[in-house]
């Protein structure tokens, strides 16, 4: 099936969201699974709100996250281009199939105003009808379209659907689906500025393009009956339709912004790996027959089919998301993470997150905290407090292990002990400084805790965080000594 041709055809009026993202990544999988093209083309044929900005946006995104496109923008092939539907609508591609429907009486100029329609519609609503288009100049003979034009009524052209009969769909995901053709009214396919409507430029494009196979979501079915009568109007071969199922927020209703981020490159702001989102938008209407969840690119691209594809919707999890950052994040060399690391602190223009920082020190307290990592903006909370002179003590730490009135004899016992033993142990590794915290335990008869709890608050700040000893270790018997110091001073 190497001659499979699937497109991603955004319409560039905001960011590009997880909706999308899901449609693009459905359609890249496919192509790549068979062998095929996977071409991005740009729908701003609403002039309104389409902007060279959003574009720019949705282009990054899809570069983000990897979704390379083998036609489209910045890859543009002759034969096909150019890949931006208002530069094809100044060609007059749309124009010349509009006129042509018009020749063949498949369509028809409309002069009512957008307020007569709307009183139609009315109306119909009033008589219990489908509220749509009455078809009052379906039938118009020349002389009336002459007497229309001569009162300086500007006319869209409208396509003509049948008025009886049904439109069937053999869809790859929801098998067969019938359309009462007499529920659907005849639509606007050029507006009075010429400019296309979706239903018509998309359907012009997908055949010139030569698409094989339309993989969208099921908000697009109940275009899909006048996509089809356009396609048999004029005589050309119908691709191949899949509607995906929507995504759900947590309550049942369609994803928005009150559920959380839905723009993409909100979560790479957030710390999240491009492999992550990836992974788990797979998971959002597809599943393998063992129910994998955590996949390799490569493995998603051979796994994939439609024929697994769901006709119910998906709920979209933010905390299987995080999870599933969390794994891919551990799955990576500390070489790695640190390298995404950096690369988010420039993304995000937060270089100065790490001004002054030991480099080799931030690594190692990095592999320290690898577990802990869900996000990659978690790092520097986590171990920031190796690179400062002045502790930052929480005061809920300091409270509870250093001050309350069970604690803090305790405590100032073992800081004290601490200065003085730590400052002349000879051995400064985790292993020994560990027996040297249990020895102290053993022999003031106190538990382990009231030595490791004081000692980990006084030279960091907070109680938790990596393995005491390790930390203790990295940091070095000089700092160790002198932040306990500073605590006895600052607190006892």
């Amino acid at each position: 099936m190497s001659n499979v041709r699937v497109r991603f055809a955004p319409s560039p009026t905001g960011d590009l969201h997880i909706g999308g993202v899901r449609t693009a990544l459905f359609n890249w999988l496919f192509a790549k699974n068979k062998d095929g093209k996977f071409i991005v083309r740009i729908e701003d044929t609403d002039e309104v709100r389409s902007t060279e900005a959003s574009v720019k946006v949705i282009l990054d995104a899809m570069k983000w996250l990897n979704l390379s496109w083998d036609e489209g923008p910045g890859n543009e092939v002759s034969k096909y281009a150019p890949y931006y539907q208002m530069e094809r609508k100044n060609r007059g591609i749309y124009q010349k199939y509009a006129d042509e429907l018009v020749a063949k009486g498949f369509a028809y100029p409309c002069y009512c105003t957008p307020e007569e329609v709307d009183e139609m519609r009315k109306k119909a609503q009033t008589d219990k009808l489908p509220p749509k288009y009455d078809g009052k100049c379906r039938n118009f003979m020349f002389e009336q379209r002459k007497q229309k034009e001569a009162e300086g009524r500007k006319a869209v052209i409208r396509f003509k659907m049948p008025k009886t009969g049904t439109v069937v769909l053999n869809d790859l995901i929801r098998g067969r689906v019938e359309f009462d053709n007499s529920l659907l009214d005849d639509f606007v396919i050029m507006k009075t500025n010429g400019v296309p409507t979706y239903n018509f430029a998309c359907v012009i494009d997908d055949y010139l393009m030569e698409m094989t196979h339309i993989l969208r979501g099921d908000d697009h079915i109940s275009n899909t009956p006048r996509q089809i009568q356009i396609y048999s109007a004029l005589g050309w071969k119908i691709p191949e339709f899949a509607h995906m199922p929507m995504i759900l927020g947590h309550d049942g209703t369609r994803l928005s912004k009150r559920h959380g981020h839905t723009s993409v490159l909100e979560y790479r702001k957030e710390g999240y790996l491009q492999e992550a989102l990836i992974n788990y938008l797979a998971l959002l209407g597809w599943s393998t027959e063992d129910s994998q969840q955590v996949f390799t690119i490569e493995e998603m691209i051979q796994k994939f089919s439609i024929e697994r594809c769901g006709v119910s919707p998906s709920t979209f999890d933010p905390a299987k998301l995080l999870w599933l950052n969390g794994e891919k994040i551990r799955s990576k060399t500390l070489g790695q993470v640190y390298m995404l690391f950096i690369d988010w602190l420039k993304y995000t223009n937060n270089e100065k997150l790490i001004d002054g920082w030991d480099i080799e020190l931030l690594k190692k307290a990095m592999a320290l905290e690898h577990d802990k990592i869900k996000l990659l903006k978690d790092i520097p909370p986590l171990v920031d407090f190796f690179f400062t002179k002045d502790v930052d003590y929480k005061e809920e730490a300091v409270r509870k292990v250093l001050l309350s009135d069970k604690s803090r004899d305790n405590a100032k016992l073992v800081l004290t002990e601490s200065v003085s033993r730590l400052n002349n142990q000879d051995n400064f590794s985790s292993d020994a400084l560990e027996q040297y915290a249990r020895d102290l335990a053993l022999e003031r008869n106190i538990k382990t805790g009231q030595v490791f709890h004081p000692i980990r608050v006084a030279i960091s700040g907070r109680t938790q965080g990596p393995s005491l000893f390790h930390m203790m270790e990295l940091m070095g018997k000089e700092e160790v000594v002198r932040r306990i110091g500073i605590a006895i001073n600052k607190f006892f």
